[in-house]
C-alpha cells in the first residue's frame, strides 16, 4: 500500500492542475499529506484483511462497515460530494458512481489473492458498494489486475496486453501525447488508462510517481493508482518508506503493518534441504579435496532428487517489459547463471525479482542456454558448477561420481 499512500501524498500538492506539468518538482514539501485515497486505501485493507475466505455478502459488509467508520473518523479528507452523502447516510447504497475513487482505494485487493480471477472478484465487490457503475467496476478490477500481474513477474508489455483485452482501455498514447490535453477529471475511464500509461512509461517507481504527476489533472488519484501498480513491479525504495509512515497518522499504520505481515512471503518449502549443500560447500572451503568435492556434488544431486529447488533472481531489461535470469561474471570473463540456496542468502547481494524453479531442470537448462555454468550463492561462499560437473549431475540417477 506505501505505493498508493505515496502517490496520494506526492500528487495531492498538484491536484486541480496546480503543477506545472513537468517531472522537475520537490518530491515533498509541506503539502504532501494524505488525503481521501490514503484513508480509503486503508479502509479497504482492513476489511478484506478481516473477510478473507468469507462470502461474498460478507465482505460486502465489512467493506461498507470499514468505509463509514474510518470516513467518518476523517470527514475533512477530501471526499467528493457523493461519497460525503453515502457517509451521512443511515441506509447507504450504491450510488451509480463511474469515479475513480473505486481504483484509487483498491490496492490491496492486488495482494491479498492467489489468483487473478479472486483479484479481480475482490476488487469488483470493493467497488459495488458505492461505485456500481460499469466503468467504477472495471476501473477498480483493471488497477487489481495490473498490481496482482505486476507482482506475480508479468512484464509490462504483457499488462498492457491484458489491460487493453480484458477492459477495452485505450494504452496507445505515450504520455507526451496525453500530456497537453489532460485535465482535471475524476472517472475511471479518463484516469485509469492514464495512470497505467504512466506506469508503464517510468523506468523505476519514482520515475513513475514524477510522470504521474507530470500529467496534471486529479493527479493525487492518478498517481495514487500509477504507484499501487509501480511498488508491486519496482518495490518502494526504503528511504521513500521511511518518508511515507512519518506523514501516516498511527491508526492507518497499524493497519499498514497488518497488512505487510499477510503479504510477507510465504516460507518456500521446496528449499527446505539446502542447508546440506550449503554444508557441503563450508566443508570445500575448509579442505578442498576430492572427498569434500564429491561430497557438494552428492548433495545436489540429492536435492535433484528429492524436487528441490534453488532461488533464481530475474533481471528486468531497460524497456521493463522483458525478463531474464540474472548472470555473474566470473574472473574469466564469462557469464555464469546465479543461483541462491536460501532467502539468507540471497539477500546478501542486490535484490531483485526472483523465481523458485526445481535445480535438475534449470541446470539442464543452464546446460543449454550458453551460459558458462551455475554459481550457487555468488554473494557467499560460492560454489561453480562448469559444464563438465553439470553434466556429471544430469548424466546419471546414480550420486555422481568425479574421478579418482
Amino acid at each position: 500500500m506505501y505505493g498508493a499512500f505515496l502517490g496520494d501524498m506526492i500528487g495531492a500538492p498538484y491536484e486541480f492542475d496546480q503543477g506545472d506539468k513537468t517531472k522537475v518538482f520537490p518530491l515533498f514539501t509541506d503539502e504532501s499529506q494524505f488525503t481521501d485515497d490514503s484513508v480509503m486505501t486503508a479502509a479497504v485493507a482492513e476489511a478484506l484483511l478481516d473477510t478473507l475466505g468469507q462470502p461474498d455478502d460478507e465482505i460486502k459488509a465489512a467493506l461498507v462497515s470499514s468505509l463509514l467508520a474510518w470516513g467518518r473518523k476523517y470527514p475533512g479528507a477530501g471526499y467528493g460530494g457523493r461519497f460525503i452523502q453515502w457517509l451521512s447516510s443511515e441506509d447507504p447504497q450504491p450510488y451509480g458512481s463511474c469515479g475513480n475513487g473505486s481504483a484509487m482505494r483498491v490496492s490491496a485487493a492486488g495482494w491479498l489473492y492467489d489468483s487473478l480471477e479472486e483479484t479481480r472478484k475482490a476488487a469488483r465487490l470493493t467497488a459495488e458498494i458505492t461505485h456500481n457503475h460499469p466503468e467504477g467496476v472495471k476501473g477498480a478490477e483493471a488497477t487489481a489486475s495490473a498490481i496482482y500481474l505486476a507482482r506475480t513477474g508479468s512484464g509490462k508489455e504483457e499488462i498492457k496486453e491484458y489491460v487493453e483485452r480484458e477492459f477495452g482501455y485505450d494504452l496507445s498514447r505515450t504520455c507526451d501525447e496525453i500530456r497537453p490535453h489532460y485535465f482535471h477529471i475524476e472517472t475511471c475511464q479518463k484516469t485509469v488508462p492514464e495512470a497505467i500509461t504512466a506506469f508503464l512509461e517510468g523506468v523505476d517507481f519514482e520515475d513513475v510517481i514524477r510522470t504521474a504527476v507530470s500529467l496534471g489533472g486529479d493527479c493525487d488519484t492518478l498517481t495514487c493508482i500509477a504507484g499501487s501498480i509501480a511498488e508491486a513491479f519496482y518495490g518502494v525504495p526504503a528511504e521513500l518508506i521511511d518518508e511515507c509512515r512519518r506523514r501516516l497518522p498511527e491508526d492507518i499504520l497499524e493497519v499498514t503493518d497488518r497488512f505487510q505481515d499477510a503479504i510477507a512471503p510465504f516460507h518456500d518449502s521446496s528449499l527446505d534441504g539446502n542447508e546440506i549443500i550449503e554444508q557441503a560447500i563450508a566443508a570445500y572451503y575448509e579442505d578442498s579435496t576430492e572427498d569434500t568435492l564429491k561430497a557438494v556434488l552428492e548433495a545436489v544431486h540429492r536435492r535433484i532428487s528429492e524436487g528441490g529447488h534453488f532461488i533464481f533472481p530475474a533481471a528486468v531489461a531497460e524497456n521493463g517489459t522483458d525478463f531474464g535470469l540474472r548472470s555473474v561474471q566470473g574472473e574469466d570473463g564469462r557469464d555464469w547463471l546465479a543461483a541462491f540456496t536460501s532467502p539468507a542468502e540471497f539477500e546478501k547481494g542486490e535484490l531483485s525479482q526472483i523465481l523458485s524453479s526445481f535445480i535438475g531442470s534449470t541446470l539442464q537448462a543452464c546446460r543449454d542456454s550458453g551460459f558458462s555454468g551455475m554459481v550457487i550463492n555468488p554473494w557467499g561462499r560460492s560454489f561453480a558448477l562448469d559444464d563438465d560437473l553439470i553434466d556429471l549431475l544430469l548424466a546419471t540417477d546414480a550420486p555422481p561420481r568425479t574421478e579418482e
